[in-house]
C-alpha cells in the first residue's frame, strides 16, 4: 500500500490572483519581508498494489486527467510506503 502526496501549483508563467491577495495582505500587515507567495492544491491518496513503479505512473495518470491542468498548473508528488 502507498500514500501519495500530490502538490498543485499553477506554472511559473501563469497569473495566480490568489496569492496575489495573499501577499498584498501580508504586504498591508507588515510582513514586507515575503517576496513570493504560492498557492495551491494538496491531495493525499491512498493506493493498494506492490509495484511502486506501476503506482508512481497510475498516479501520474490521475494528476494529468484530474487533479491538474496540465495547460496552466504543475504538480509533484511524493509516494511512501503506508
Amino acid at each position: 500500500m502507498f500514500k501519495a502526496k500530490i502538490y498543485v501549483n499553477y506554472k511559473p508563467s501563469v497569473l495566480d490572483p490568489k496569492a496575489e491577495a495573499i501577499k498584498t495582505a501580508l504586504t498591508r500587515m507588515d510582513h514586507q519581508n515575503v517576496q513570493d507567495v504560492r498557492y495551491g492544491k494538496y491531495f493525499e491518496l491512498l493506493l493498494q498494489g506492490d509495484d511502486e513503479a506501476a503506482v508512481r505512473a497510475q498516479v501520474e495518470e490521475i494528476c494529468d486527467q484530474l487533479l491538474a491542468n496540465v495547460n496552466m498548473e504543475t504538480y509533484r508528488f511524493d509516494l511512501d510506503v503506508a
